[in-house]
C-alpha cells in the first residue's frame, strides 16, 4: 500500500539536502520550545502532457488529496491547482506548471528533449514527487532556459522535488506575527525574499506569506557543474474568511513574488 506519510516524509529528507537552511530554521524554533508543523509543501512542472500537474498530482490524488483550487500567473506564464486533504495534519500541495505554449521554439525543443528522456513508468511511480531530475541537461541548455524563465531552468536543473515548505505561523506558540518571525530569522543571518516586500497579501485578503532566498546547491549537469538557487522556505500565517473558517486557499498576486525566492540565493 502506497503511504502518502512516507512520501512526505522521502520529499522533506530530499529537500534538506537540498536546502539546509529549512532544518536549521526548524531547530532554531523549536529551541525556543515551540513545534513546527508544515501549512504547503510546493511542487513544480511543464505543462507537457506527459508530466503535467494532473500526473505530478496523482500520487496524492490517490491518497485522499482533492484538488480545491486554480491560480494563473501572467507574468511568470505559470497555471498551478491546489489539493487538499480531509486529513488536516496533512499539508496543503501546490502544483505549478509552465505554459510551455508561450515559450520560444528553442525553449520548446529544449523542454521537449528533457521530457523525451523521461519513461512512463518513472510518471507512474508513487514517490515522483521526491525523485529528482529524470534527465540529462546541458549547462548551455540551462542557460538558454534561463534567459527566458527562471523557473523554467529551475525546472530543468533541479527536477521533480518540493522547491519548498512552508511553516505554519498559526500553528507556533512563539511568534504570534509574521514580522516577528521574520526579524526573528533576519537577526539569525538568514536572508529574506523582499521583492513585493518582505510580506506578501494581507490580513485582508485572508493570507500573509514571507520565504527566505534559496539556498545554494552544486549541480552535475551532461557537461560540467554549476552552482545555482535550489529551494526556499516560506512562513504563512492564515486569516478567518467572512464566513469565520480559516482560509486554505492561495493568493496568485503574493505567490507570483515568492516564485521568486528561486531567482538567486542567500
Amino acid at each position: 500500500m502506497n503511504d502518502i506519510s512516507n512520501l512526505l516524509d522521502k520529499m522533506w529528507s530530499d529537500y534538506v539536502a537540498l536546502n539546509p537552511q529549512a532544518q536549521k530554521i526548524v531547530e532554531l524554533i523549536e529551541s525556543k520550545g515551540d513545534s513546527v508543523e508544515n501549512d504547503h509543501i510546493a511542487l513544480r512542472t511543464f505543462n507537457h502532457p506527459k508530466i503535467n500537474i494532473d500526473k505530478v498530482a496523482k500520487s496524492f490524488v490517490e491518497t485522499g488529496y482533492v484538488h480545491k483550487g486554480d491560480y494563473e500567473f501572467i507574468e511568470k506564464k505559470l497555471v498551478a491547482k491546489h489539493y487538499e486533504h480531509k486529513n488536516p495534519k496533512l499539508p496543503l500541495i501546490f502544483i505549478s506548471e509552465l505554459k510551455l505554449e508561450e515559450f520560444s521554439a528553442e525553449f520548446n525543443q529544449i523542454v521537449n528533449g528533457l521530457v523525451d528522456q523521461v519513461e512512463d513508468g518513472q510518471c507512474a511511480d508513487f514517490n515522483f514527487s521526491s525523485n529528482g531530475r529524470p534527465w540529462n541537461l546541458s549547462t548551455s541548455d540551462y542557460k538558454k532556459l534561463k534567459e527566458e524563465s527562471d523557473y523554467g531552468a529551475w525546472m530543468g536543473a533541479i527536477g521533480f522535488r518540493p522547491n519548498h515548505f512552508t511553516v505554519s505561523v498559526n500553528k507556533l506558540s512563539s511568534f504570534e506575527e509574521l514580522h516577528d518571525l521574520n526579524n526573528f530569522l533576519k537577526e539569525n543571518g538568514f536572508k529574506l525574499n523582499e521583492s513585493g516586500g518582505e510580506i506578501k497579501g494581507s490580513k485582508e485578503v485572508c493570507l500573509e506569506q514571507s520565504s527566505t532566498l534559496a539556498d545554494s546547491v552544486e549541480v552535475e549537469f551532461s557537461d560540467s557543474k554549476l552552482t545555482i538557487p535550489s529551494c526556499y522556505f516560506e512562513f504563512a500565517k492564515r486569516y478567518e474568511t467572512s464566513s469565520g473558517e480559516l482560509y486554505t486557499g492561495f493568493v496568485a498576486k503574493s505567490a507570483d513574488k515568492i516564485f521568486e525566492s528561486t531567482d538567486k540565493t542567500q
